[in-house]
């Protein structure tokens, strides 16, 4: 296996370290929380966007899709999710504060980049094997990561799924949101030290 494919298939996973170690250094600190929370609520509206789309095929250890989504956010940049979590994770650095606040956020930064650089890849080369022109086409017209301002016209029919399916589909990333949050919030409470 490589290391694309293990990151693909662990990426639920891989971050597992950093968030222990974001907690170990945590300790609230204002405005930088506030901060953290804006970027966690936009990167999570991100996601929830791009789920409706999605659906929960994108919930998988397999690499590739059973149909291309090219509608919503997809026809804006190809990787929604990927940018959704970026800032969920920049967004989680800044709420947790600590005395090591800055240099988490640029290992978060880089690692995230990495990885998704690395899935991506992988990605690309699937999707470009099951839906050949099609998929060059979109890729073409529709940027990796920067979104377009002018959404891209793919003319597909796609419509979003209803609200509460996607909060259905998105359930574990949003308990992971709170559970995190709740370990930083009340860590001085129930641990009884800060760093």
């Amino acid at each position: 296996m490589d290391l694309r494919s293990f990151l693909f298939k662990k990426r639920s996973y891989t971050p597992i370290p950093i968030v222990f170690v974001i907690l170990y250094f945590s300790k609230l600190n204002y405005p930088f929380w506030a901060y953290g929370a804006a970027l966690i609520i936009l990167g999570e509206l991100i996601r929830l966007n791009a789920v409706r789309y999605a659906g929960g095929r994108t919930r998988t250890t397999k690499v590739g899709a059973k149909s291309l989504c090219t509608s919503g956010p997809y026809s804006r940049t190809r990787n929604p999710l990927y940018i959704g979590n970026l800032f969920i994770y920049s967004g989680v650095v800044l709420f947790s504060g600590g005395i090591y606040m800055f240099q988490l956020l640029v290992v978060v930064i880089f690692y995230f980049v990495f990885q998704y650089s690395m899935i991506i890849s992988l990605e690309e080369e699937k999707l470009l094997t099951v839906f050949g022109q099609n998929y060059s086409k979109y890729k073409n017209n529709v940027p990796r990561i920067i979104p377009l301002i002018i959404p891209w016209n793919s003319k597909s029919k796609l419509r979003p799924a209803p609200i509460l399916k996607t909060l259905k589909t998105e359930k574990r990333t949003l308990q992971n949101i709170f559970l995190l949050l709740f370990f930083v919030v009340s860590k001085p409470y129930f641990f009884g030290f800060d760093f």
